[in-house]
């Protein structure tokens, strides 16, 4: 999940001026966290309470008014101010970029052992979406982050059951079997390259246009922090669009400690807590 974070914070001072090249400082002075790194931090504390539809409701409600002025597209925000606990039916990129705590509650072992897909964590990303982004554009683009971000976690970690012999040794056959899962279940277009996207790329705030170019940018990526400047380069809504690839980067790579270090310095003490309670509470099976 801090991977969603620091693909926030990197990408905040970009999202307006786009950058179409991956030479640039990874964090700047003026860099600050955004919507995704408050509603990932949301979606974190509601899946610690239980992760039901109402733990959602009201972990996005209590930070989106802890933090009112963090970057909200209008219909959420108006969402979050209001007594309204309803879906609004949006395909927003929203419900992609703060989805990445769900997916580290999802069982590696019980995968391993059974050749099954964990449903628990699946049935909190389906929740989180559906809570606000009940399109099924934005259920599809909030399903897909999670199911790449498990998906690393399974195959880089090196899980294997009887039915076969890890491949976490081998990044190239991980990475065609994310993407071979992700074009065959959700039916994204994961062919292009970043060169191809980037001449034409601009902003865009859907599911649709932004979930595949990030999981493009995790796919050509070497490690976490190339994988960070790949999805800055392609422009668009840079913040988001690094969020929702960094999430997955983290999966397959980790972080590297000092760039940790670096994204804890733009955070304030209520998402601090947060991520402290996440760890503490052991929520990654």
């Amino acid at each position: 999940m801090l991977g969603a974070i620091v693909g926030d914070i990197v990408g905040s001072v970009y999202e307006w001026n786009n950058i179409k090249s991956k030479e640039f400082p990874l964090f700047r002075d003026d860099c600050f966290f955004t919507d995704d790194t408050v509603m990932t931090c949301a979606v974190a504390e509601a899946v610690m309470n239980g992760g039901k539809k109402d733990d959602f409701i009201d972990a996005m409600k209590k930070y989106g008014r802890m933090y009112p002025d963090a970057g909200y597209g209008g219909k959420f925000g108006a969402w979050v101010m209001s007594d309204d606990r309803k879906p609004y039916n949006s395909y927003g990129n929203g419900s992609a970029m703060r989805v990445s705590p769900c997916a580290w509650v999802m069982d590696c072992g019980f995968c391993a052992r059974t050749g099954l897909w964990p449903t628990n964590g699946r049935e909190c990303a389906k929740l989180s979406a559906e809570v606000t982004h009940n399109h099924p554009e934005g259920v599809k683009g909030a399903m897909a982050t999670v199911d790449s971000i498990f998906m690393c976690r399974y195959y880089f970690g090196g899980y294997y059951g009887d039915y076969e012999q890890p491949i976490n040794d081998n990044p190239v056959e991980c990475k065609k079997r994310i993407k071979e899962h992700i074009e065959k279940v959700y039916g994204y277009d994961l062919s292009m390259t970043l060169d191809d996207i980037r001449p034409g790329y601009q902003f865009n705030e859907t599911c649709q246009g932004t979930v595949p170019q990030a999981i493009i940018a995790f796919l050509e990526s070497t490690d976490f922090e190339d994988a960070i400047r790949n999805a800055i380069s392609l422009g668009g809504d840079s913040d988001t669009l690094a969020a929702i690839t960094g999430s997955i980067a983290e999966a397959a790579y980790g972080i590297p400690d000092w760039i940790k270090d670096k994204a804890y310095f733009y955070l304030d003490e209520p998402l601090k807590d947060v991520l402290r309670r996440w760890r503490d509470n052991k929520c990654i099976s």
